[in-house]
Protein backbone atom coordinates (compact mmCIF):
# COMPACT_ATOMS: atom_id res chain seq x y z
CA UNK A 1 0.00 0.00 0.00
CA UNK A 2 1.41 3.30 -0.96
CA UNK A 3 0.36 6.78 -0.10
CA UNK A 4 0.12 10.27 -2.97
CA UNK A 5 3.70 10.53 -2.36
CA UNK A 6 4.43 6.90 -3.51
CA UNK A 7 5.65 6.14 0.74
CA UNK A 8 4.81 2.88 1.99
CA UNK A 9 1.53 2.80 4.20
CA UNK A 10 0.83 0.16 6.70
CA UNK A 11 -2.06 -1.62 6.16
CA UNK A 12 -2.22 -2.12 9.84
CA UNK A 13 -2.87 2.22 9.71
CA UNK A 14 -5.95 1.98 6.90
CA UNK A 15 -7.67 -0.60 8.91
CA UNK A 16 -7.63 0.74 12.19
CA UNK A 17 -8.39 4.23 10.64
CA UNK A 18 -11.00 2.08 8.81
CA UNK A 19 -12.73 0.64 11.98
CA UNK A 20 -12.67 3.65 14.26
CA UNK A 21 -14.30 5.85 11.56
CA UNK A 22 -17.13 3.49 10.92
CA UNK A 23 -17.63 3.29 14.98
CA UNK A 24 -17.93 6.94 15.05
CA UNK A 25 -20.01 7.06 12.09
CA UNK A 26 -22.84 4.65 13.43
CA UNK A 27 -22.42 6.00 17.06
CA UNK A 28 -23.58 9.20 15.27
CA UNK A 29 -26.24 7.33 13.71
CA UNK A 30 -27.16 5.25 16.88
CA UNK A 31 -26.93 8.91 18.96
CA UNK A 32 -29.56 10.55 16.42
CA UNK A 33 -31.58 8.16 16.71
CA UNK A 34 -31.75 7.47 20.29
CA UNK A 35 -32.45 11.10 20.78
CA UNK A 36 -35.81 11.07 19.34
CA UNK A 37 -36.90 9.28 22.77
CA UNK A 38 -35.40 12.03 24.90
CA UNK A 39 -38.22 13.97 26.67
CA UNK A 40 -36.85 17.37 27.48
CA UNK A 41 -34.70 19.40 25.30
CA UNK A 42 -31.94 19.79 27.67
CA UNK A 43 -31.30 15.76 27.11
CA UNK A 44 -31.27 16.21 23.42
CA UNK A 45 -28.83 18.51 23.90
CA UNK A 46 -26.65 16.29 25.44
CA UNK A 47 -26.86 14.34 22.44
CA UNK A 48 -26.19 16.24 19.85
CA UNK A 49 -23.17 17.29 22.02
CA UNK A 50 -21.90 13.80 21.89
CA UNK A 51 -23.09 13.23 18.29
CA UNK A 52 -21.60 16.56 16.71
CA UNK A 53 -18.10 15.46 18.24
CA UNK A 54 -18.31 11.24 17.16
CA UNK A 55 -19.22 12.55 13.67
CA UNK A 56 -16.80 15.79 13.73
CA UNK A 57 -13.98 12.11 14.75
CA UNK A 58 -15.01 10.75 11.60
CA UNK A 59 -14.18 13.42 9.32
CA UNK A 60 -10.91 14.04 10.95
CA UNK A 61 -10.42 10.16 9.79
CA UNK A 62 -11.45 10.77 6.39
CA UNK A 63 -9.14 13.19 5.87
CA UNK A 64 -6.26 11.67 7.28
CA UNK A 65 -7.45 8.36 5.26
CA UNK A 66 -7.41 11.38 2.32
CA UNK A 67 -3.84 12.24 3.43
CA UNK A 68 -2.65 8.99 3.06
CA UNK A 69 -4.27 8.63 -0.60
CA UNK A 70 -7.03 6.60 0.85
CA UNK A 71 -10.35 6.21 0.30
CA UNK A 72 -12.46 6.44 3.75
CA UNK A 73 -15.47 4.44 2.69
CA UNK A 74 -13.41 1.53 0.92
CA UNK A 75 -11.93 1.14 4.41
CA UNK A 76 -14.80 1.18 7.04
CA UNK A 77 -16.35 -1.41 4.44
CA UNK A 78 -14.70 -4.24 6.70
CA UNK A 79 -16.27 -3.48 9.74
CA UNK A 80 -19.58 -2.35 8.83
CA UNK A 81 -21.13 -5.70 10.47
CA UNK A 82 -19.04 -5.79 13.71
CA UNK A 83 -20.54 -2.28 14.39
CA UNK A 84 -23.60 -3.09 13.19
CA UNK A 85 -24.44 -6.16 15.03
CA UNK A 86 -23.37 -4.04 18.20
CA UNK A 87 -26.07 -1.94 17.69
CA UNK A 88 -28.31 -3.97 17.19
CA UNK A 89 -27.73 -6.27 20.13
CA UNK A 90 -27.68 -2.92 22.36
CA UNK A 91 -30.99 -1.24 21.32
CA UNK A 92 -31.74 0.99 24.42
CA UNK A 93 -35.30 0.87 25.71
CA UNK A 94 -35.82 4.09 26.51
CA UNK A 95 -33.45 7.93 26.35
CA UNK A 96 -31.66 6.87 29.62
CA UNK A 97 -30.15 3.80 28.38
CA UNK A 98 -29.48 5.78 25.07
CA UNK A 99 -27.13 8.11 26.96
CA UNK A 100 -25.86 5.77 29.14
CA UNK A 101 -25.05 3.34 26.06
CA UNK A 102 -23.36 6.46 24.47
CA UNK A 103 -21.25 7.26 27.31
CA UNK A 104 -20.13 4.18 28.07
CA UNK A 105 -19.52 2.87 24.59
CA UNK A 106 -17.49 5.82 23.17
CA UNK A 107 -15.18 5.52 26.34
CA UNK A 108 -14.66 2.07 25.18
CA UNK A 109 -14.06 2.79 21.74
CA UNK A 110 -11.56 5.61 22.53
CA UNK A 111 -9.89 3.65 24.99
CA UNK A 112 -9.58 0.50 22.78
CA UNK A 113 -8.22 2.50 19.67
CA UNK A 114 -5.85 4.65 21.62
CA UNK A 115 -4.64 1.15 22.81
CA UNK A 116 -4.27 -0.31 19.45
CA UNK A 117 -2.58 3.17 17.97
CA UNK A 118 0.08 2.56 20.77
CA UNK A 119 1.50 0.26 18.00
CA UNK A 120 1.23 2.36 14.73
CA UNK A 121 4.06 4.86 13.54
CA UNK A 122 4.98 7.87 15.35
CA UNK A 123 2.94 10.64 13.12
CA UNK A 124 -0.30 8.23 12.89
CA UNK A 125 -0.23 7.42 16.87
CA UNK A 126 -0.28 11.19 16.98
CA UNK A 127 -2.58 11.86 15.03
CA UNK A 128 -5.31 9.37 16.87
CA UNK A 129 -4.32 10.52 20.66
CA UNK A 130 -5.07 13.72 19.52
CA UNK A 131 -8.45 13.22 17.89
CA UNK A 132 -9.22 10.35 20.76
CA UNK A 133 -8.52 12.76 23.73
CA UNK A 134 -11.38 14.92 23.71
CA UNK A 135 -14.73 13.48 24.38
CA UNK A 136 -16.70 16.00 23.30
CA UNK A 137 -20.32 15.92 24.97
CA UNK A 138 -19.40 13.34 28.28
CA UNK A 139 -19.82 16.17 31.17
CA UNK A 140 -23.58 16.75 29.53
CA UNK A 141 -24.27 13.21 29.75
CA UNK A 142 -22.60 12.48 33.44
CA UNK A 143 -25.34 15.62 34.60
CA UNK A 144 -28.16 13.99 32.63
CA UNK A 145 -28.02 10.66 34.07
CA UNK A 146 -27.27 12.22 37.93
CA UNK A 147 -29.80 14.59 37.43
CA UNK A 148 -32.49 12.01 36.62
CA UNK A 149 -31.01 9.92 39.06
CA UNK A 150 -31.86 12.37 41.68
CA UNK A 151 -35.72 12.70 40.56
CA UNK A 152 -35.71 8.84 40.78
CA UNK A 153 -33.40 6.92 43.10
CA UNK A 154 -34.13 3.49 41.94
CA UNK A 155 -33.15 4.01 38.86
CA UNK A 156 -29.52 3.54 39.59
CA UNK A 157 -29.62 -0.24 40.05
CA UNK A 158 -31.31 -0.29 36.67
CA UNK A 159 -28.90 1.60 34.65
CA UNK A 160 -25.77 0.26 36.62
CA UNK A 161 -26.86 -3.20 35.15
CA UNK A 162 -26.98 -1.94 31.52
CA UNK A 163 -24.19 -0.09 31.53
CA UNK A 164 -22.45 -3.42 32.99
CA UNK A 165 -24.17 -4.91 29.22
CA UNK A 166 -23.24 -2.53 27.29
CA UNK A 167 -19.48 -3.10 28.59
CA UNK A 168 -19.68 -6.06 27.63
CA UNK A 169 -21.04 -5.89 24.31
CA UNK A 170 -18.60 -3.16 23.13
CA UNK A 171 -15.16 -5.10 24.41
CA UNK A 172 -17.17 -8.26 22.14
CA UNK A 173 -17.50 -5.45 19.32
CA UNK A 174 -13.79 -4.41 19.39
CA UNK A 175 -12.66 -7.94 19.85
CA UNK A 176 -14.57 -8.89 16.64
CA UNK A 177 -13.50 -5.57 14.61
CA UNK A 178 -9.31 -6.42 15.67
CA UNK A 179 -9.88 -10.18 14.04
CA UNK A 180 -11.69 -9.34 11.42
CA UNK A 181 -8.56 -8.22 9.55
CA UNK A 182 -5.01 -10.10 9.85
CA UNK A 183 -3.41 -6.24 10.32
CA UNK A 184 -5.39 -5.70 13.62
CA UNK A 185 -4.92 -9.21 15.06
CA UNK A 186 -1.13 -8.63 14.95
CA UNK A 187 -1.50 -4.93 16.78
CA UNK A 188 -3.97 -6.39 19.19
CA UNK A 189 -0.84 -9.02 20.33
CA UNK A 190 1.42 -6.47 19.81
CA UNK A 191 2.02 -5.30 17.18
CA UNK A 192 4.66 -7.95 16.71
CA UNK A 193 5.37 -11.49 15.74
CA UNK A 194 5.83 -13.11 19.05
CA UNK A 195 4.89 -10.85 21.02
CA UNK A 196 3.68 -11.35 24.93
CA UNK A 197 -0.02 -12.65 24.81
CA UNK A 198 -0.63 -11.64 28.25
CA UNK A 199 -0.48 -8.27 27.19
CA UNK A 200 -3.68 -8.54 25.30
CA UNK A 201 -5.34 -9.03 28.84
CA UNK A 202 -3.32 -6.35 30.26
CA UNK A 203 -4.87 -3.85 27.90
CA UNK A 204 -8.15 -4.85 28.45
CA UNK A 205 -7.78 -4.56 32.22
CA UNK A 206 -6.67 -0.93 31.59
CA UNK A 207 -10.24 -0.72 29.49
CA UNK A 208 -12.13 -2.22 32.44
CA UNK A 209 -10.37 0.06 35.26
CA UNK A 210 -11.16 3.37 32.96
CA UNK A 211 -14.65 2.06 32.36
CA UNK A 212 -14.95 1.94 36.38
CA UNK A 213 -13.87 5.70 36.74
CA UNK A 214 -16.32 6.61 34.07
CA UNK A 215 -19.27 4.64 36.09
CA UNK A 216 -18.19 6.28 39.58
CA UNK A 217 -18.65 9.64 37.38
CA UNK A 218 -22.12 8.89 36.62
CA UNK A 219 -22.49 7.87 39.58
CA UNK A 220 -23.74 4.40 39.14
CA UNK A 221 -21.78 0.69 40.68
CA UNK A 222 -19.14 -1.09 38.02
Amino acid sequence: MTDQSGASVSEAVVDLLGALSYAQLSGFEALAADAQMTPHLRAKMAFARMGVEMFHRCEQVGVRLGELGMSQEQAMTPFVAAVDAFHERSKPSDWLEGIVKAYVGDGIVRDFYTEMAAHLDPENRAFMTRMLTNAGGADAIVDEVRLAMQGDPRLGGRLALWARRIMGEAIHATQSVAVERDSLTALLVGGEPGSDLNEVGRMFARITQAHTVRMELLGLSA
